[in-house]
């Protein structure tokens, strides 16, 4: 049996492990269960990766979005690896061709979608293979009290009580409350788990929260001032998505775009652009970026508030995963807020029927809770990093030295008066039968 050292210089062709990895690595191999919250670009991906090498049998990686399962196979395939995906983007023809490699061993690492565990044909399907090790990837997915709750991923424990042979359970994430890791714990059965959380502080990051007047016109200036480098910028919305990404290519700048609204071979086509730097800037919703492995992103833009500090963290992070020094900027406005406020309404809409009204009701308070200290980010004079940090639990020093917050001198001042005259007016112009709305 090679050893877990061996496989990272041999196949993967490294030479040390990054912090956390092997003794992640370790744990799974001496048969642990392992929860690891590790920042993006930490390398979670190999701590499952290099178990599925090492033992034998078949490694399940439960994940959410098919643009992360194509990028890690693409990857693995190139050392060697075989390695699939059993998706919605996967051809019916293909389905039993794949399980029958997996049957016969050919397969080390098959990817699925949560979605897929709720079809009870292919549950039993899965009841014959040898499975060694499941992976869940963006576990906080399972947790009710987690910022992007998907009511499929309940279906995983159901799916390990159905197998013959209970294997082992990995849970990785990039972001977790303390809450959250304990939900997590709970929600997939882990006993005793090892749990691993590797500190969130990226030192390598600048960020920096902007409000224009214009954001079109400070976004084309940030994305000129970067030329030649590669980055992504997050939009809210679909529309959002389409009408930067033209804005950019009318100004000739090499943009694709990437949601899920566009036709899957469209979406691979432009993610490989990306990946492959044929185009330089990703115009991007929050579907793509999970596992994407790219290295030489220099720069994160945040053209819309994200939700919760747990996502723009996670984003942000696929910012100068090789170490390099990159820029997170966001670009803030007021109306975000109302943006997030009509999101988080509707996410939570169509919510599982097993989820009772006083549970939805609590979810959606939740997220409000999560938008507000998100937007206190957005409009605080006090060090960015020491915000972040501070949220996820951390103690950090007062001043990093390195965002936009200690980069500028702000001037304190009273406002009691002026308020009190704002909401004086708005008092007697109401007496007066004259309503101001949100907008105003």
């Amino acid at each position: 049996m090679k050893s877990s050292i061996e496989v990272l210089k041999n196949v993967f062709g490294y030479t040390t492990f990054r912090p956390g990895q092997e003794r992640v690595i370790e744990q799974v191999l001496k048969g642990r269960n392992v929860l690891a919250v590790m920042p993006t670009g930490a390398g979670k991906s190999m701590c499952y990766q290099i178990p599925a090498l090492v033992n034998p049998g078949v490694t399940l990686v439960i994940s959410p979005l098919i643009s992360l399962m194509k990028d890690q196979i693409d990857s693995l395939k190139q050392n060697g690896i075989n390695a699939a995906a059993l998706n919605s983007a996967t051809p019916q023809e293909e389905v039993n061709p794949i399980l029958r490699q997996a049957y016969e061993g050919k397969i080390k690492l098959l990817y699925i979608t949560p979605e897929r565990l709720a079809m009870d044909y292919f549950r039993y399907q899965l009841n014959f293979l040898d499975i060694s090790l499941v992976a869940v990837d963006e576990a906080h997915c399972i947790s009710q009290w987690g910022q992007d709750f998907r009511p499929s991923y309940l279906k995983i424990l159901d799916f390990l009580a159905e197998l013959p042979d209970r294997p082992l359970v990995s849970a990785f994430t990039a972001t977790a409350t303390a809450e959250v890791r304990d939900d997590i714990v709970q929600a997939l059965g882990l006993h005793e788990p090892f749990i691993k959380t590797t500190g969130f502080d990226r030192p390598n990051l600048y960020f920096a929260v902007e409000q224009p007047t214009s954001k079109g016109m400070k976004l084309l200036q940030l994305l000129n001032e970067r030329k030649d480098k590669s980055g992504i910028v997050y939009c809210s919305t679909r529309k959002n998505v389409e009408e930067i990404c033209d804005l950019l290519l009318s100004r000739g700048l090499p943009a694709t775009r990437y949601h899920a609204g566009l036709d899957p071979e469209e979406r691979r086509e432009n993610q490989d652009d990306f990946l492959y730097d044929r185009k330089t800037i990703m115009v991007a919703t929050n579907a793509f970026g999970m596992g994407i492995d790219k290295s030489n992103v220099s720069f994160v833009i945040h053209y819309n508030m994200p939700k919760n500090m747990e996502s723009y963290y996670q984003e942000a992070g696929r910012a100068g995963r090789d170490g390099q020094p990159a820029d997170c900027i966001l670009l803030y406005s007021g109306q975000d807020v109302r943006m997030a406020e009509f999101l988080i309404e509707r996410s939570h809409e169509a919510e599982d029927e097993s989820i009772d009204e006083a549970t939805r009701q609590e979810l959606i308070a939740r997220d409000r809770e999560r938008l507000k200290q998100m937007t206190f980010y957005c409009t605080t004079t006090e060090c960015l990093r020491h915000y972040i940090l501070r949220y996820f639990g951390e103690n950090s020093p007062l001043s990093c030295g390195h965002c936009s917050s200690c980069d500028t001198n702000f001037e304190e001042v009273d406002a009691t008066m002026d308020a009190r005259k704002i909401l004086s007016c708005v008092y007697r112009l109401d007496e007066r039968g004259r309503a101001l709305g949100k907008t105003v």
